[in-house]
């Protein structure tokens, strides 16, 4: 067998291997990653997210991911520039099955107590580590309000 037949059948075997194992992978339910590094940017972010879930039903997996002085919509008693508390639209996007994570290098390098993250959310060990994995092992998409 010539050495270009050779290749082109490698081609194809390793084509029908991709093909498979796209069509393996749960293409059902879109993964988005929302990053929030400056609470300035929260109450669009959380709008943003909203839209995303009225727009496919409910049925994109979101995870919205804080740090640095993005997690400061994340603390008890936070409000927006209106005065309105994060935690109403924090809280009704929980229910919709948004989950929110807390940097905490964040909280450690700020001198943050973390019982002042609201319940709603969870702390990861970085912000930025989290984003990386849920890109590069979970196959999210990522988004910068």
């Amino acid at each position: 067998m010539r050495t270009q037949s050779k290749y082109l059948l490698l081609l194809g075997a390793l084509a029908g291997l991709m093909l498979a194992a796209c069509q393996s992978m749960d293409s059902s339910q879109e993964k988005v990653v929302y990053h929030v590094n400056d609470s300035d940017s929260a109450t669009a972010a959380l709008r943003n997210v909203g839209n995303h879930l009225d727009a496919t039903d409910g049925k994109a997996k979101i995870v919205v991911v804080t740090h640095a002085k993005g997690i400061d919509f994340l603390l008890d008693g936070a409000q927006d520039k209106n005065g309105n508390p994060y935690s109403i639209p924090v809280e009704k996007l929980k229910a919709q099955g948004v989950d929110f994570r807390v940097c905490a290098i964040t909280l450690k390098t700020r001198k943050i107590d973390p019982k002042r993250v609201i319940p709603e959310a969870r702390i990861v060990p970085s912000g930025v580590a989290e984003i990386g994995k849920l890109q590069t092992r979970e196959g999210y998409v990522y988004l910068k309000p």
